[in-house]
């Protein structure tokens, strides 16, 4: 379960006939499925590795000493 199923939702949230619709479900041989199969999770994984959203932030831990070792 997501945490966003278990939060109340506002009133006059803007989205919110697209989110009770849910995710969107396509058969094996809808078309749009053929155009754009699913992508296996290792390749998505590499694509987003790269991805730093805290920039420094490992070098700065890399840098640190480790308080347990002396």
């Amino acid at each position: 379960m997501s945490a966003v199923s278990t939060m109340k939702m506002p009133v006059n949230f803007r989205y919110r006939e697209v989110f009770l619709k849910g995710r969107p479900v396509h058969d094996r041989l809808d078309p749009f499925r053929i155009r754009h199969p699913r992508m296996e999770r290792g390749r998505r994984a590499k694509i987003f590795a790269p991805f730093d959203a805290l920039k420094g932030f490992s070098e700065a831990i890399a840098g640190q000493e480790d308080p347990g070792r002396e």
